[in-house]
């Protein structure tokens, strides 16, 4: 059973930035930390960093147990902490049925590297289409780079 490095939660904390206060993401979910989504039995406004950092490792948990029972194919960690940065970003379900699931599964790294480029866009409700988000595409660059480093 894998775990995340400090690489793959550092490359986490920059992709989603530090809220110590709570704010609305994107979507429109209450949302504070390092990209905490806030249960509805949760009542967080404000948090310390320390707090953010526990809250991050703690979701990261269900990205990494994700990531280990899906992917069938031995991983590098750079390629672990990638990806679970992606599954944290987009959720398991969204995951299991992925072409990049299928290619890693079938050991083609690069074109599962590939993948990360089309999971870059958000769906504009008043506009009723998908449009790349900016820091999406960053993000995935990220995620791409880190995937195909060498350990």
């Amino acid at each position: 059973m894998m775990k995340v490095s400090k690489a793959g939660i550092d490359l986490v904390k920059e992709a989603e930035g530090l809220r110590l206060d709570k704010y609305f993401d994107s979507a429109g979910f209450p949302t504070i930390g390092y990209g905490h989504l806030i249960g509805n039995t949760e009542d967080l406004e404000v948090i310390s960093a320390s707090d953010a950092e526990d809250l991050l490792v703690k979701d990261l948990k269900s990205a990494e147990i994700c990531v280990n029972l899906m992917v069938k194919t031995k991983l590098t960690q750079n390629q672990f902490d990638a990806l679970v940065s992606f599954v944290f970003n987009i959720g398991c379900t969204k995951f299991k049925t992925s072409t990049m699931l299928k290619f890693i599964n079938q050991g083609k790294f690069i074109e599962a590297a590939n993948e990360f480029k089309r999971w870059n866009k958000m769906f504009d409700t008043h506009n009723k289409q998908y449009k790349e988000v900016l820091g999406l595409t960053k993000r995935r660059e990220r995620e791409k780079i880190l995937f195909l480093l060498r350990d």
